[in-house]
């Protein structure tokens, strides 16, 4: 199943959305403010989209927090973005719990302070039970470095004889990968106006719908999440099947 129903609502609620959150900074400028502001406006706007997705009913909920190629932005800002990072495990935590959302993170944690790395970890081991919605956070990833880690996973298991390289395909490799266990995104969003993955999932998104809105990600609200719900309830999915084979097996 690809998607579950929203009796509430009668709409198609995907069960895998991942987001890519974009227009921080360009939400500040427009109002003449501090990049920062923008940042900590974004993280407004996580909370919200979190609490709607649980509430609606989605079973995982991936957000492209800080890409690989992040790290390039200036030392100030990515500084600050770090902070936040801290911050925000601080202060979500112990409502995630209360909601029954596990927390995953995917991504280089190495590249982490170890001060943010055992705060990661910590906030997974404390969530870890939780079933009613998984979210994952996408901090210091790249989808080609996704792919590359988990090539150099499976050469490590050949070389020491624990795999067959014949019977690597493509469900073997999909474990090695930092989604493993997870389905892949039904549904794609990205704000800021940008109409483009930006090295997010690469393997991942392969059949996804995507939604492109053009309101930076401190504004994107409940009007628009459903505005992306519906967009990809009014879509036949084919994976490669013609429309009537998809419409003969409904």
């Amino acid at each position: 199943m690809t998607a579950l129903t929203d009796t509430a609502t009668a709409r198609i609620v995907p069960r895998h959305v991942a987001i890519v959150m974009d227009g921080n900074g360009r939400w500040a400028k427009a109002r003449h403010l501090p990049r920062p502001a923008g940042h900590w406006q974004g993280l407004n706007a996580t909370r919200r989209v979190v609490r709607l997705c649980h509430e609606r009913g989605v079973e995982v909920l991936t957000l492209f927090a800080f890409s690989s190629e992040n790290w390039r932005r200036p030392t100030w800002e990515v500084g600050i973005l770090m902070e936040l990072f801290v911050t925000a495990l601080k202060r979500e935590l112990t409502e995630l719990v209360n909601r029954g959302v596990r927390l995953r993170f995917i991504g280089d944690r190495a590249a982490f302070s170890e001060r943010l790395q055992r705060q990661i970890a910590e906030a997974e081991a404390l969530t870890e039970a939780n079933t009613r919605m998984q979210l994952v956070i996408a901090a210091s990833y790249g989808g080609r470095w996704d792919i590359v880690q988990a090539a150099q996973r499976i050469a490590e298991a050949a070389k020491a004889g624990q795999i067959d390289p014949a019977a690597v395909d493509g469900a073997c490799f999909e474990q090695y990968l930092s989604t493993a266990g997870l389905p892949d995104p039904d549904l794609l969003i990205r704000t800021g106006g940008e109409k483009r993955i930006s090295n997010f999932l690469l393997w991942q998104l392969a059949y996804t719908e995507f939604f492109f809105s053009d309101s930076f990600w401190p504004d994107f609200d409940a009007a628009e999440l459903d505005s992306a719900f519906e967009s990809y309830a009014a879509r036949q999915r084919r994976f490669g099947r013609t429309g009537d084979q998809v419409a003969s097996r409904a």
